[in-house]
């Protein structure tokens, strides 16, 4: 039977990377709503509004992304 060493005996997390501040960004960003307080510029017939959602949508999955590889590489897992 497998028992957890008490807490202060237990070693140092080390999930803690610089990278995910980086997260902040695809939230902080959409919350600006000066950014699409407009109705131009039009792309594919689409307001600037639909078309920047989307591109918020990929600002998160970069970030999301780039945060993921660079903990992975600092954890050297």
């Amino acid at each position: 039977m497998l028992t957890t060493p008490p807490s202060d005996q237990r070693p140092a997390r080390r999930d803690r990377s610089p990278w995910n501040w980086l997260l902040i960004v695809p939230i902080v960003i959409p919350l600006i709503t000066a950014l699409y307080n407009s109705d131009e510029p039009r792309l594919f017939g689409f307001p600037l509004f639909y078309w920047l959602q989307l591109a918020f949508i990929i600002l998160g999955v970069t970030a999301t992304t780039v945060v993921y590889q660079m903990g992975k590489k600092r954890s050297g897992r």
